[in-house]
């Protein structure tokens, strides 16, 4: 198994985002082929395995930097996907408003029936219904949406003439269990729209989801953008769905008084000259600050 991991990442050559993803590919490799043989998994089986186990011994690759770093501008994708998307494609802008604008997962939009909205709270619930099957018990969960972004699809729901959101092809029980989604060409179309308006992401639709985290983050905080993503664990949502965290300082500057003992403290100020200065006089060593006095 050494051999393989070895021969995988030098097969990406020395191009360093080849790289990167080819460890990213055999650390995802490696994690599910070792669940195979997770002592729940193997309990049950009556047969001998050998000692040791498969990739028993094999170190994963080290981890690279996951954080999410945006690239959209949503009040400009909005605006285009209003103009472009809703009345000429109907299903696409419905599929881009679940995901940017409620943040959910590619198989909640496909399996999302009208029913899931309580127009009166402003929520979408994510429930377990015949045709889906959440992703965790987590992923069960109330999705607060803004009431513009409501009053947009209760426009919709008005004249559906679907239980499914996005319309197109009947889902029938025994394809309910099966990750084969419905509404694929809708997905399909929606991502060459954003990847035309700049959303360069290898998997664009998920890239709205990220963006979503992040705006509720950055309102909210992340234990809020944990909760309407559906996640069990937030270290997942500060390490792969967040752009930016709250901008915070120390405090100190506002309880900096504006006069100390009759001495003026003055902001940093390149223009300001220092009157009295001999030319050979060295300059005072600067603050951390970024202050002075005089």
């Amino acid at each position: 198994m050494k051999t393989w991991k070895r021969e995988f990442i030098t097969r990406a050559g020395e191009d360093p985002i080849k790289l990167r993803s080819a460890r990213t590919s055999v650390n995802s490799y490696m994690r599910r082929a070792r669940c195979l043989f997770a002592p729940g998994a193997i309990k049950h089986l009556g047969v001998a395995l050998p000692s040791p186990l498969p990739f028993e011994g094999v170190a994963f690759e080290p981890r690279s930097n996951t954080r999410y770093h945006s690239n959209i501008d949503p009040a400009k994708l909005a605006r285009a996907a209003q103009k472009e998307l809703a009345t000429s494609d109907e299903p696409v802008f419905l599929a881009f408003l679940l995901a940017l604008g409620a943040g959910l997962r590619r198989m909640e939009i496909d399996r999302l029936e009208w029913p899931a909205f309580h127009w009166n709270n402003q929520v979408i619930k994510i429930r377990r219904t015949k045709y889906f099957e959440p992703k965790t018990e987590t992923s069960i969960r109330d999705v607060l949406v803004d009431p513009e972004v409501m009053s947009v699809f209760r426009g919709y729901a008005a004249r559906a003439t679907s239980n499914f959101v996005i319309e197109g092809m009947t889902l029938s029980l025994k394809g309910a269990t099966s990750n084969i989604y419905r509404a694929q060409a809708v997905f399909e179309r929606l991502s060459a729209w954003l990847r035309r308006h700049g959303v360069r992401a290898c998997k664009p639709l998920h890239e709205l989801r990220k963006e979503f985290g992040s705006m509720v983050n950055r309102k909210h905080g992340l234990s809020a953008a944990k909760d309407l993503l559906g996640h069990a664990d937030i270290g997942t949502t500060a390490g792969y769905y967040i752009d930016k965290p709250h901008q915070a300082t120390s405090g100190l500057g506002p309880l900096l008084a504006t006069k100390s003992r009759g001495r003026k403290i003055v902001e940093f100020n390149q223009t300001t000259k220092t009157a009295g200065r001999s030319p050979g006089a060295s300059k005072a060593p600067g603050s951390p600050l970024g202050l002075r006095r005089r």
